[in-house]
């Protein structure tokens, strides 16, 4: 961690609580830029936030504040540094929704737990719009028809054209403004979330809290519905999609006084399905497919999948016929084939061996397979965490050296790499019904680098093929049987 970052933080703590922090924990990054850090003292604790994005922080800042002046449940804003790019939220937990749900399955708590959310978020779209000042929106102030357009270009570029699949280009970008006018004049025009997902809703003592709300700004109402319903990762049944629906429905009446078209608001409804799930696919191919990171690459047949269940019971109810014909093909077997890995079964032969190494002790493990080859990988050009004291009885198992590497080292790029590589190699040799692969990663003591980086292959593998894994870590490996001996 930055100490000057550390710093800032402690005087921010200490103004606001008049009392020390105590301790200070950096929390590991997912997809954002920020960084979040927890902070407890004697009898205060709280999250901070470290973000280069002003701008950015300045617009969840105003939101949240807003929202909760409205009854909304968000986390309070305690304090924010001068320059705005450090500031102190409540802590109000990190287990999401999706987490429950992925632990529970669909069961009565985690229903009631979805409309809890959907509760909520009626709520803070249509008291919070009121008085909303839309000029502290990030981007643009209204999700109208060039934001919808933007989305559809988006799934263009970034998905639908590295398909290399021949279309009429006029009669497509005709049939996107089609689309974006008709949604752009849907009923209903509050704030919109923009990013309403399970993995944003988190659970504390079976409340749920709403995060990550800074990317919002005018909009249609359904837009987030869809978002949240139809979440590949969450996979809802059509029951409980259809349920869930109704049940928001009748809290926006609440919330607004007033009766809603049933049929109209479900035809928009509909129409923002097909806009969110498009967006999900232009992000994901922009992920994986040009930034090469392995999880987004996986993450393109759910998302396919996702979409062609709902072409196959819903209806925009529009003429655009070159997109439907697109949107068909996209579907089908042949392309959801071409980004769905090969999975192992029983049958499959191979085996593949992974190890981690010292050069300076073992050196190279050797290939005893008949036909030899394999990878071997040299992490050394990764910044060493085995350089500072804290770290140097710890191994590349331990969470704060996984932190370390994750947060501070180019490990997260090597090893995207490193997947797409041997990503190659393992589906031939599957297809190919071989018996052996060795792959091998070494740094300077076989220590920290080279075991994290095994570690992280054999899950990646694991997940993504289902192949048999053999591990070894030689020289953890060997002191732990050294250790046992004596």
């Amino acid at each position: 961690m930055n100490s000057s970052t550390q710093l800032i933080i402690a005087n921010l703590y200490r103004s606001a609580f008049q009392e020390e922090a105590l301790h200070i924990e950096k929390i590991p990054q997912s997809g954002s830029d920020r960084e979040y850090f927890k902070v407890k003292g004697s009898a205060n604790n709280c999250i901070a936030t470290y973000g280069k994005n002003i701008k950015e922080n300045q617009t969840f800042i105003q939101f949240a504040r807003h929202f909760r002046s409205v009854g909304a449940p968000v986390p309070e804003i305690i304090a924010v540094a001068d320059d705005s790019m450090v500031y102190l939220q409540e802590d109000v937990g990190h287990i999401s929704l999706l987490q429950v749900l992925e632990e529970e399955g669909f069961s009565e708590r985690v229903f009631d737990l979805f409309q809890k959310s959907l509760r909520a978020l009626a709520h803070l779209q249509v008291k919070g719009h009121h008085h909303l000042n839309y000029e502290w929106c990030i981007t643009s102030k209204e999700f109208g028809k060039q934001a919808i357009m933007a989305d559809l270009l988006y799934f263009k570029y970034y998905f639908l054209d590295t398909l290399q699949i021949p279309y009429d280009k006029e009669k497509l970008l005709d049939d996107f403004e089609v689309l974006s006018i008709y949604l752009a004049r849907a009923d209903h025009r509050y704030f919109m979330y923009r990013d309403f997902q399970s993995r944003n809703i988190l659970i504390q003592d079976d409340e749920v809290r709403l995060i990550d709300f800074q990317g919002g700004m005018k909009g249609a109402v359904q837009y987030d519905v869809a978002s949240l319903l139809w979440q590949a990762k969450a996979d809802l049944t059509d029951n409980w999609k259809n349920k869930l629906l109704d049940y928001y429905i009748s809290e926006l009446e609440t919330v607004l006084g007033e009766k809603v078209d049933h049929s109209r608001f479900i035809a928009q409804y509909n129409g923002y399905v097909l806009i969110r799930l498009l967006q999900v696919l232009g992000a994901y191919g922009f992920r994986g497919l040009f930034e090469r990171k392995a999880h987004f690459l996986t993450s393109i047949p759910l998302a396919l999948r996702n979409l062609k269940s709902f072409l196959s019971g819903h209806q925009v109810g529009l003429s655009v016929p070159e997109f439907e014909r697109l949107l068909s093909i996209i579907t089908g077997n042949e392309i959801i084939q071409r980004f769905s890995p090969a999975r192992a079964t029983e049958e499959t032969p191979l085996i593949v061996e992974i190890n981690s190494f010292s050069y300076k002790t073992n050196g190279i493990p050797k290939d005893d397979s008949e036909h030899g080859g394999g990878f071997v990988f040299d992490c050394r050009s990764i910044f060493n965490p085995g350089r500072f004291e804290d770290y140097k009885t710890l191994t590349g198992r331990d969470k704060e050296v996984k932190d370390f590497l994750e947060q501070k080292s180019k490990m997260p790029q090597f090893l995207n790499s490193v997947f797409s590589i041997v990503d190659i190699a393992v589906e031939d040799y599957m297809q190919r019904k071989f018996q052996r692969l060795q792959i091998s990663f070494g740094c300077t003591g076989g220590q920290h680098r080279s075991v994290y980086a095994a570690d992280a292959l054999a899950r990646h593998l694991k997940n993504k093929y289902g192949v048999k894994i053999q591990l070894q870590h030689l020289v953890q490996d060997a002191k732990n049987w050294i250790n046992t001996v004596q």
